[in-house]
């Protein structure tokens, strides 16, 4: 970045620290220390500074010197301050887990950090959240029942419309179903949740190109059903009304291909977003 670039020109990205148990707390340690990210942003870290400190002890790496703060601190802390910050929110004591075993204790922790950066994101006081993984078995045995981040995100923002989407430059997925059984999908798939996804990635990934991108639909049976061969005509019911519909609408699209030969190296170049069924069809590649 240019040295000119003031720090009020960069945006203010909120960590979470994850669950205390797992390499959460690592990732954040590596984060603070990273010359790059600082670089491109004022980094906000939710989670618990004692656990930072027992890792860093524990790993070896270090903890550089940050802004210490409590929730309600964060409207104050300035954007134009070179230091990262942590949001310390004392929810589980280091003496409470094991390293690397499920704890419900660990499941709460990971999810009041989840919700405190979601409360100051839409309080306006942070630009974007990354979070560092969870466990979900941990969040259950918890009693906190998402299956995942995504869940937890759209429901805090009152979202009518929510997919997850996987970006990158190598290849980008969003998906229509997330996280659920294998034998679920077939029935969660209807032709608005497909036109849903489509539209909600068409929307994204126009903001953050600048075009109109070129989307592949993925089939949900092998050989995208091979004209009903295989599964219940799921292509020519449900994914191929959502698609033509999604052309009335100006929106680029190719599919429902194979997902077995979607993924090779030219599609990849040729694609900029690939719409996935379930979760591991675009998880794997």
């Amino acid at each position: 970045m240019d040295q000119n670039t003031s720090m009020q020109t960069k945006p203010r990205i909120g960590l979470t620290m994850g669950d205390p148990a797992g390499v959460g707390p690592e990732l954040v340690l590596r984060a603070l220390e990273s010359r790059e990210i600082a670089d491109l942003c004022q980094l906000v870290i939710f989670g618990d500074y004692a656990i930072l400190q027992a890792c860093a002890a524990q790993t070896g790496l270090a903890l550089p010197e940050v802004d210490l703060l409590q929730a309600s601190d964060l409207a104050r802390f300035p954007k134009s301050l070179c230091t990262s910050a942590v949001v310390n929110l004392q929810a589980i004591e280091r003496s409470a887990f094991e390293i690397a075993q499920v704890s419900g204790a660990c499941g709460q922790a990971s999810f009041a950090y989840i919700q405190a950066a979601l409360d100051a994101a839409l309080a306006g006081q942070i630009d974007a959240i990354t979070t560092a993984p969870i466990n979900k078995e941990a969040l259950h045995a918890g009693g906190i029942h998402y299956p995942g981040h995504t869940e937890m995100f759209a429901e805090r923002a009152e979202a009518a419309r929510w997919c997850m989407m996987q970006y990158s430059t190598e290849i980008t997925c969003s998906f229509v179903t997330v996280h659920c059984g294998y034998a679920e999908v077939p029935q969660l798939l209807t032709q608005q949740r497909v036109l849903d996804t489509i539209e909600l990635t068409h929307e994204a990934l126009w903001k953050i190109r600048g075009k109109a991108p070129q989307i592949v639909v993925c089939g949900l049976n092998p050989h995208a059903g091979e004209h009903g061969l295989f599964g219940n005509r799921e292509e020519e019911t449900i994914i191929i009304p959502a698609m033509q519909q999604a052309k009335q609408r100006g929106i680029n699209l190719a599919g429902p291909l194979p997902p077995d030969t979607c993924f090779v190296p030219w599609m990849r170049k040729a694609t900029d977003v690939f719409v996935c069924m379930y979760h591991d069809q675009g998880h794997i590649p």
